[in-house]
């Protein structure tokens, strides 16, 4: 017999299938094997077992060891990795390593076994005063313990914190207790409080019919747009409790890890051990036992961010992606892929429907709704009947010409002491971490650049360090100009650390935490931060898109939005939605229980209309005016763009590569000049990181042009070299 492997390097060159000799092993489609590789051994993935090979059997080398009792790769993976690997030009081995927790490739997480001791049969019903003297009280605390509350055993380094360590070594020489080896599995946030039984709910007319249409239906995809606080969270539950009801199982996909946590609580409440967390925020051991329950069926529901979509649970009945407009769904790292396309995928392939969920839908989303390709479901008010909160207006520019040249209007700071002396809680949103987002010389203009990235230094007081967001790279704080000595540094925008501080000057007996990926960097953070700030451990929670979205504090019913315009005057073509998403979003946060909610929303340019939408929460009329200028200017739902980035750190090779893509390009386009809106080549805005030099294809392409868009991502494909990284990637999430 022999094995067709995928050997796992992440290499084109390498990237097909070799056949190996089973060498007497029972070797199974989906398992990892330890295989001669070269000079050298290799991991790989076993995609198919066969009688008979083409190649010469001298040249047929044998299978080393077999690295997985049974398959770890399930049939359905093996259909998406076919689907993947040619609709989005993704090599094998990159698709199936998404399939499997990343520590288990070379070994470095494996079961965790210990000790547990468990009271032996013949003494299960036995009268204790036969084999424990009087007195033993330990003995028989020990006994009582085993047979009563833990009659399935208990690990012994469980039991040695609790009861006598020399009476359970007494039992165990005794043959009272067996001590056996026995697998324990890491649980992700074991320690964190169920939240109280929420299925006495009476949904509300609106949550009823959306679950009626849901749970009638069958391999269809629905939109729920439904307002901040509207309830779309128990109209998820009840969907997944439908399914679970007939035996399938659930995906549930959130964006953010910080949101995680406390969906995790209501699914705990809900669901019990059913459910499974996947998100990179776990341990190593905990996300292996997590996707072990997957592949076992042990779990039913699967809950988590993007990566959660590859969850291994079979005869899935529904798929969720709640927050469906959310850039975090589409991965902008190799291997590139898009959540809404493989849910899709795996929609079909089980049969199953497929819930998009969001307060401010992508223009995309809504307009497949709107054209009845997917079914629209709306919830039109919060579940508790309050309104939505009053958003105000602040122009900044009148605040400067007022004398304040702080962050802070003078009616945000009016409201921040109101609602604290009330014994409320306020958020205040601020998409830009650090304390400075550069540092400038005064004298001669001089701002502070990583070495390695064309980008600006941010300053980050805490460490007290200049650091590039973009490789991580740490430099030493300025103190006098490197060009021409000044010492006079000026700080650029602030970032979220320093608003933390401001707001501990403003306010000392009020406590501020602060929630961004500085803050969130430690294995529990976000968990511990919401916790603390959920319990009113904290008055101000400042934050950036973290955030944003999905959480519920009732005693939140103020929300400052310190910047509104960061993300508008971003040269894209989805800033205004971005804008709109993100202020919409945080806004939502504010008066969620029976307090009104108020938010401060200031901005440099109040006269743009997005705000006016945010003012009265009107997407619909938001939608309305955004997509006829998309209509007009040609650019997604109706176009696609399709971008082809070069990268490396030899420029005029990197040039080269782009130059042969372009002209292959080129020559589609002038075959087909209908298909094509708009074609160039150029230097990518970012025009370095970690010392690769960057450059572009940008193509734009009528909707119907599937055969071109295949095209492209062809002539990048025959045009790869070595050190040279390019690809294809179809309506970037960025176009930096």
């Amino acid at each position: 017999m022999y094995a067709e492997v995928i050997i796992d390097i992440a290499a084109a060159e390498v990237d097909r299938i070799f056949d190996y000799d089973c060498g007497g092993f029972d070797i199974k489609r989906g398992v990892r094997v330890s295989v001669p590789f070269g000079r050298t051994k290799a991991e790989g993935f076993v995609i198919g077992v066969k009688e008979d090979t083409s190649v010469p059997i001298e040249k047929i080398k044998r299978i080393s060891s077999v690295l997985d009792k049974s398959p770890i790769i399930t049939e359905e993976m093996f259909a998406l990795m076919d689907y993947m690997r040619t609709s989005m030009h993704l090599l094998r081995v990159d698709i199936l390593r998404l399939f499997i927790p990343a520590a288990m490739r070379g070994g470095r997480v494996k079961e965790l076994v210990r000790q547990l001791a468990v009271l032996s049969e013949e003494y299960r019903d036995r009268d204790p005063d036969e084999f424990i003297r009087k007195g033993a009280i330990a003995q028989r605390e020990l006994y009582d313990y085993l047979s009563i509350d833990k009659p399935d055993g208990e690990y012994v380094v469980e039991l040695n914190k609790i009861l006598s360590a020399s009476a359970l070594r007494n039992f165990a020489e005794r043959g009272i207790v067996r001590i056996v080896d026995a697998e324990k599995r890491r649980v992700p946030y074991a320690d964190m409080p169920v939240e109280e039984e929420s299925r006495h709910i009476t949904p509300t007319e609106e949550q009823q019919r959306a679950c009626d249409a849901i749970n009638g239906a069958s391999g269809q995809t629905f939109l729920i747009h439904g307002v901040t606080g509207s309830g779309k969270t128990e109209v998820y539950m009840r969907c997944i409790e439908h399914v679970l009801g007939i035996g399938k199982t659930a995906v549930m996909l959130v964006p953010e890890i910080s949101l995680t946590p406390q969906m995790l609580r209501n699914f705990r409440s809900r669901f019990g051990d059913n459910v499974a967390v996947l998100h990179s925020g776990l341990g190593q051991g905990e996300k292996f036992d997590e996707w072990r329950k997957c592949l076992t069926g042990e779990a039913k529901v699967v809950l988590g961010a993007r990566s959660a979509i590859f969850a291994p649970l079979k005869n899935v009945g529904i798929i969720i992606i709640d927050e469906e407009h959310d850039q975090s769904y589409v991965s902008e790292r190799n291997p590139r892929y898009v959540t809404r396309k493989i849910a899709e995928w795996r929609k079909h392939y089980n049969n199953a429907n497929l819930v998009l969920g969001s307060a401010t839908p992508s223009m995309e989303t809504y307009y497949e709704a709107k054209q009845g390709k997917i079914a629209l479901l709306e919830l039109t008010g919060r579940v508790n009947g309050r309104p939505l909160p009053e958003v105000r207006i602040v122009n900044m520019c009148k605040e400067v010409l007022r004398g304040n040249r702080t962050i802070f209007s003078d009616e945000l700071t009016r409201e921040l002491r109101s609602c604290l002396s009330s014994g409320n809680q306020a958020m205040l949103f601020l998409n830009r971490r650090g304390y400075a987002s550069y540092v400038m010389c005064r004298m001669c203009g001089y701002v502070a650049k990583c070495e390695r990235c064309d980008v600006s230094l941010v300053y980050h007081r805490e460490e007290d360090r200049l650091k590039c967001h973009y490789c991580g790279n740490m430099y030493a704080p300025l103190t006098e100009c490197p060009v021409c000595g000044s010492k006079f540094i000026k700080e650029g925008y602030i970032g979220t650390e320093k608003v933390a501080d401001k707001l501990r000057e403003m306010f000392p007996s009020a406590t501020v935490l602060r929630m961004d990926n500085d803050s969130t960097r430690t294995k529990g953070a976000h968990a511990r931060i919401l916790g603390e700030f959920g319990a009113k451990k904290a008055d101000i929670l400042v934050g950036t898109q973290m955030i944003a979205k999905g959480h519920d504090f009732p005693d939140v019913t103020l929300v400052g939005i310190l910047d509104a315009d960061m993300s508008l005057h971003v040269a894209d073509y989805r800033s205004v939605e971005r804008t709109f998403q993100l202020t919409t979003q945080v806004a939502g946060r504010a008066g969620r229980a029976n307090r009104p909610g108020k938010v401060i929303l200031q901005t440099y340019t109040p006269n743009h209309y997005v705000y006016n939408y945010v003012r009265s929460g009107d997407y619909k009329g938001f939608y309305e005016k955004e997509i006829n200028l998309r209509e007009v200017t040609k650019y997604p739902p109706f176009s696609k763009i399709v971008r082809v980035l070069v990268s490396g750190t030899d420029d005029e090779k990197a040039s080269g590569v782009l130059k042969n893509i372009y002209e292959r390009v080129k020559a589609v386009k002038d075959a087909q000049p209908d298909k094509f809106i708009y074609l160039a080549y150029m230097r990518a805005p970012v025009k370095k990181i970690m010392d690769e030099y960057r450059m572009q294809i940008l193509a734009r392409l009528v909707p119907d042009s599937d055969d071109v868009e295949d095209l492209i991502y062809t002539a990048t494909d025959e045009c790869r070299t070595a050190g040279i990284t390019s690809y294809a990637e179809t309506n970037p999430i960025k176009l930096s």
